[in-house]
């Protein structure tokens, strides 16, 4: 399954790659992209685990940067 998310307050390009580069490991994401100019994730992963991964993706992003929120 394939959808885009909108960020709010994704505020440092730097975080936007950490980010990225950590919800490409979690079980099941088949791609991500984490767009700092754009605020946006587009997000690529299993539909069984959909849920799942995106909470994994929600709780990676609060870590890193505690400001951003991913609108669902």
């Amino acid at each position: 399954m394939k959808k885009t998310f909108k960020l709010t307050d994704l505020d440092c390009a730097h975080c936007a790659a950490k980010m990225e580069e950590a919800i490409a490991k979690i079980d099941g994401v088949n791609s991500v992209s984490v767009n700092f100019m754009t605020q946006k994730m587009k997000l690529d992963a299993s539909d069984e685990r959909f849920d799942e991964i995106l909470d994994e993706a929600i709780a990676i992003c609060k870590k890193i940067e505690p400001d951003c929120v991913i609108n669902k």
